[in-house]
């Protein structure tokens, strides 16, 4: 941001960047790419924190006895939230600094009773995840990933259709010589929750007089490779996400088209910002924290609503002090302050109708601060403190990042959500600050590596402050 006497100018990062910046720009990009083609789902993104968090020195807090400064652990919970923490020298229950984002993406579930066969095919029920625009997932490739509890407590992982050695899954759309009746829909009615039924075979086993046999082929072919029975989908949780990798866009390079930058983008940001942080001394101690379920209001024990990260707090204060009570918890989160690490709508130069142009997030113009979401009239938002938005501010500034401020949209045009309310009923300073994104929640969404390399750049001096 450059200051020209009274007024302000949000200019664009690749501006602010030297010769040796500009390639580091790009060389993140190319390592970010890689971290979201190992994420396709909060649990595969799990997997992927935890093993760079291992390469990097982290480990795992169930193995330590004592917590000191310098010290670099991480937390896992049921396979879908981690937390990763470099101990800084003042005490745990005099507050921390944290940078939380989530770790889950709209998505179509695979129902509990899914697998079914009509005119020739075999066929999955799913059931969207998140605020999906349901017409964009018919006629693609897609990818199936998840965990298949078995009957005898035993688990499976499944992946299939990233390998390009892997089939793909489908759901069917109407043709357009035949779509006359859907084409007086609207695009919220054109494909409708339970039309979104996957492909997953279409070879009939046994002699043509046999019932099911579209859907007892499929049933073999899964029990050959995975030992699976059809009860075993109702223990299973398996998503149906966008089958390819991340890919640049433009002759320039300059942008990345993949599925998940809502939120991986921001997870990915503020693990690197950790990272680069980790070995240098700190007063308070830095926390990245990824957490599951946010797409769906943050309920669940994998949710920013549930005790996982307050009792997190509890079990690195016991560690310093040899004991912790629900107060010490409190009194931490009191003293504490989060940078809500979530997206922000970018302006769509084909749709920029819908946002009011001098209070909208621009892509290649750097990080994001949203002092509120919510809907209309803020309802659900956080609506940031003065005085913290101020304090982040002037640690940007300090810090040379080129950063922007938006909000979500025009005022009666929608609206939406983050974790941030959650953690400010705890008594803590947040704020939301993160990428911008075009067409967010699309199966491919965009980012610039301009807006990735400043994000990082933010959170880091937020650790640092």
């Amino acid at each position: 941001m450059a200051i020209d006497n009274l007024t302000v100018k949000y200019g664009y990062v690749w501006d602010a960047l030297n010769e040796e910046q500009r390639k580091e720009v790009m060389t993140m990009g190319e390592d970010y790419k890689a971290f979201m083609d190992a994420s396709k789902t909060e649990r595969t993104c799990t997997n992927e924190l935890v093993k760079r968090a291992e390469a990097a020195g982290f480990v795992n807090i169930d193995n330590v006895t004592e917590l000191k400064a310098g010290d670099k652990v991480y937390s896992v919970a049921r396979g879908k939230n981690v937390t990763m923490a470099v101990i800084g020298s003042e005490e745990v229950a005099k507050g921390v600094s944290i940078v939380g984002s989530h770790i889950d993406s709209p998505r179509l579930d695979l129902k509990a009773n899914p697998l079914y066969e009509a005119e020739g095919m075999a066929l999955l029920k799913t059931h969207y995840y998140g605020g999906v625009r349901k017409y964009q997932w018919v006629a693609r490739p897609l990818a199936l990933y998840g965990i298949v509890i078995k009957a005898d407590g035993t688990s499976v992982e499944i992946a299939i259709g990233d390998d390009e050695n892997d089939p793909v899954f489908y759901i069917s759309d109407l043709l357009p010589h035949l779509a006359a009746d859907q084409n007086k829909k609207t695009l919220a009615e054109g494909i409708g929750g339970e039309d979104l039924n996957a492909m997953i075979g279409s070879l009939p086993m046994g002699d043509e007089k046999a019932e099911i046999r579209f859907k007892k082929n499929v049933l073999t072919l899964l029990n050959e490779k995975y030992g699976m029975v059809e009860e075993d989908f109702v223990s299973a949780e398996l998503e149906l996400v966008p089958a390819g990798k991340a890919r640049d866009i433009g002759l320039d390079r300059g942008s990345i088209a993949a599925y998940g930058h809502d939120d991986r983008v921001c997870a990915y940001t503020s693990m690197q910002a950790l990272f680069e942080v980790a070995d240098q001394p700190l007063k308070k101690t830095a926390i990245a924290l990824f957490v599951d379920k946010e797409e769906v209001g943050s309920n669940g024990n994998t949710g920013m609503h549930s005790r996982y990260f307050a009792n997190l707090l509890g079990t690195m204060i016991e560690l310093q002090k040899g004991s912790c009570s629900g107060f010490d918890i409190d009194r931490c989160m009191a003293k504490s302050a989060l940078l809500s690490s979530d997206v922000a709508a970018a302006s769509d130069p084909n749709w920029p109708g819908v946002a009011e142009a001098r209070n909208t997030a621009y892509l290649g113009k750097g990080v994001t601060i949203v002092k509120y979401t919510g809907s209309r009239g803020k309802g659900g938002c956080n609506d940031a403190n003065a005085e913290f938005v101020g304090e982040v501010r002037k640690c940007l500034n300090d810090a040379g990042v080129t950063w922007q401020t938006s909000e979500l949209g025009k005022v009666d045009q929608g609206g939406g959500g983050t974790i941030a309310f959650i953690l400010a009923n705890a008594d803590m300073d947040v704020v939301d600050i993160g990428v911008p994104v075009l067409s967010m929640h699309a199966p491919f969404e965009v980012i610039s590596k301009a807006d990735l390399y400043s994000t990082a750049q933010a959170y880091r001096a937020f650790y640092l402050r």
